[in-house]
């Protein structure tokens, strides 16, 4: 498993929020640097975000969420056009940051 994984699940439809395209970015040099990237697959997930073996040093990181072309190919309007996920990586242990997800707000928790 990746040491970075994700899922979205779009609570306005009661299912998973498909084929979103998500960054993975460090800050490099007070500039941020994508390090790895996709879509979701159909569960709203994507497992291979970074390959098995990399592993990220302790430092900030974030996730960029292209949540506007997601709702727009359902045709709906969307109050956030992206959500960005700022979080902190401390050890080797897996970190999963999942995203709970609507046309109007959005939440997240530190997943297992």
């Amino acid at each position: 498993m990746s040491h970075i994984t994700t899922h979205v699940l779009d609570t306005s439809l009661g299912k998973p929020g498909e084929g979103i395209h998500i960054q993975l970015q460090e800050n490099q040099n007070n500039q941020w640097q994508t390090i790895g990237e996709g879509h979701t697959n159909s569960d709203g997930r994507i497992g291979d975000l970074l390959k098995k073996d990399v592993m990220l040093k302790p430092s900030t990181y974030r996730m960029v969420f292209d949540t506007g072309a997601y709702f727009a190919q359902q045709n709906m309007r969307s109050f956030y056009p992206t959500v960005h996920i700022y979080f902190e990586v401390f050890d080797e242990s897996h970190y999963h940051v999942p995203l709970l997800l609507n046309p109007y707000g959005y939440s997240t928790y530190r997943g297992s």
